[in-house]
């Protein structure tokens, strides 16, 4: 005990450094060290933000930039004080649930802060959802306080709460009325909050790809963990400027909002994206950072060279990207026109951070996504759930870290073996420790006995000059038992034929690896962090 105790401190001090080294943390007064401690009792750690942002930086420190205005870290506390003072008052308790439905903008963060200052259930939910989803997921969650932009409120009639709901972005930006976030924070009590006494709780959704969304809950950090992990990979900064076009309901969006606000940097965001503001964002306000999903990446890289050339990013030091699949041929585009600040994370909801490529590994291996973070274990593992160590061998992905969930709220767990918890995804390591993701466990098909991963097929496709986009799954062949299908987008004005996209992919993998059908198509169907919806493309093109 003793020694894992030691080992323990060593490792926590060892995320503190690189918290330090970055300006989460400082050497501050005995008076700020009072003051941060106070707002942590008081708020906990996700609530305190605000709080401690403003302590340590200043009250004027800009916190947001949104399509209203501009948003101190002050204005934000006062905010988030205001609407957890008027939940109290129509019965908040601690443990009731507020489920929150909003694209980015300042009161997505304000409704977030307020509602751990009441020690609330957070749960945050996807913009793409449909009615029936929505309905299903806020029932087991239960919704006591229901938070919505006006877009979303025909969708939610029928969702029940005890308390009502209250509008976040509303049609009117300068509607002030008593069910707008805006109207209760300009009329309410900016006096700290008091103490709920219980920590928040963080539900995050599983996308749902594969079914039903899973509510995937996390405690609030008692740890540098999470934050430290990160920081020893990805050159985040205090006070820098951060633009966030991910989803802030999406694990990405929602954690670097978070540590944005530790870092008591600036945050950019649009309610929706779009390439070209995006690279306008960067330019206009000298961002030092952004966090995006492979398909903005590349949605922004279609914006050509000449967009480049006339935007300033001399400050950029570092895009963090994760969601779903970068590919070797995105990560080399984009680093021709971004420069070396590719960084390139793998985890999913339940794992949080598993690793993540610098530009240096990216430069060495695009297509990797890296080698572990401090404090995670990564290991493969074949189907008798033997250890696979050998490199360029493919087995299931299994994580261990401090971040993990604790489990989905409606029952049930992923696989575990020895304490790592499996990710869902198959990959190799290259002899350099890098990582590669093959594909999906249960997107593997087998063709005439063969093995065959969409994912290298997917990729070739790719970086084929006339390509766009491209997908391949299985379908069902009475002959092979499976055979391969893949799904093309082409870029404007270019061509290619069927027979075209096998002898190409027959040049370049094996023979067993070629699509037996090629279909065209106008777009690719994702969701809102860009995975292409594997199981709806199927569906409609009669695969299923």
């Amino acid at each position: 005990m003793p020694l894992q105790l030691a080992r323990r401190a060593a490792q926590e001090a060892t995320y503190a450094s690189w918290a330090y080294k970055r300006g989460a943390l400082g050497i501050d007064p005995p008076w700020k060290v009072a003051r941060i401690g106070k707002a942590v009792y008081r708020h906990g750690m996700l609530g305190g933000i605000p709080t401690i942002a403003s302590i340590r930086h200043g009250r004027d420190q800009l916190a947001v930039i949104d399509e209203l205005a501009d948003m101190t870290y002050g204005e934000l506390d006062d905010a988030a004080n205001a609407l957890a003072h008027h939940w109290r008052r129509i019965g908040l308790a601690p443990g009731d649930g507020v489920s929150i439905l909003a694209r980015n903008h300042r009161w997505f963060l304000v409704a977030t802060y307020a509602a751990a200052r009441c020690g609330a259930k957070i749960v945050l939910l996807n913009t793409d959802f449909a009615g029936p989803q929505i309905r299903d997921v806020a029932a087991r969650e239960g919704t006591d306080l229901l938070v919505h932009d006006d877009e979303y409120g025909e969708l939610l009639a029928e969702v029940e709460t005890r308390l009502g709901r209250i509008r976040a972005w509303t049609d009117d930006p300068d509607e002030r009325g008593s069910d707008t976030i805006a109207g209760v924070v300009a009329s309410g009590d900016t006096s700290p909050a008091p103490r709920s006494g219980t920590d928040p709780r963080v539900v995050l959704l599983t996308s749902g790809t594969t079914g039903t969304p899973k509510g995937a809950p996390r405690p609030e950090p008692r740890s540098l963990a999470p934050i430290g992990a990160l920081l020893s990979k990805v050159p985040f900064h205090a006070k820098g400027v951060l633009v966030l076009p991910a989803p802030m309901f999406h694990t990405l969006g929602f954690a670097q909002a978070l540590l944005n606000g530790f870092l008591g940097s600036t945050l950019v965001v649009r309610r929706r994206f779009d390439p070209a503001l995006v690279l306008q964002d960067l330019s206009v306000n000298g961002a030092t950072g952004m966090v995006a999903v492979p398909v903005m990446l590349q949605k922004m890289v279609e914006l050509g060279e000449e967009a480049f050339a006339e935007s300033d990013l001399s400050r950029l030091t570092a895009i963090f990207v994760a969601g779903s699949q970068l590919g070797a041929e995105l990560a080399t585009r984009s680093t021709e026109l971004f420069g070396p600040v590719i960084h390139n994370m793998y985890g999913s909801t339940e794992v949080a951070y598993a690793t993540i490529a610098t530009p240096e590994d990216l430069a060495a291996e695009p297509g990797c996504v890296g080698r572990p973070v401090m404090g995670a274990v990564v290991k493969l593992y074949d189907a008798d759930d033997e250890e696979i160590t050998e490199p360029g061998a493919t087995g299931r992905i299994f994580v261990g870290n401090d971040f993990q969930f604790e489990g989905y709220t409606g029952g049930g767990d992923k696989d575990r073996i020895d304490g790592l918890m499996s990710t869902g995804d198959v990959g190799h390591f290259d002899a350099a420790g890098r990582l590669f993701i093959d594909g999906r466990d249960d997107d593997m098909i087998v063709s005439g006995g063969e093995n065959v991963f969409p994912g290298e097929v997917e990729e070739l496709l790719f970086a084929h000059d006339a390509v766009r986009e491209a997908a391949a799954i299985g379908v069902p062949d009475e002959r092979f038992g499976q055979r391969l299908r893949a799904f093309v987008v082409l870029n404007g004005g270019a061509e290619l034929t069927e027979d075209e996209v096998k002898a190409y992919v027959a040049q370049n993998l094996a023979r067993y690896k070629t699509p037996r059908d090629v279909v065209f198509v106008e777009e690719l169907p994702r969701n809102p962090t860009g995975k292409v919806l594997k199981r709806k493309l199927a569906e409609e093109n009669g695969a299923s």
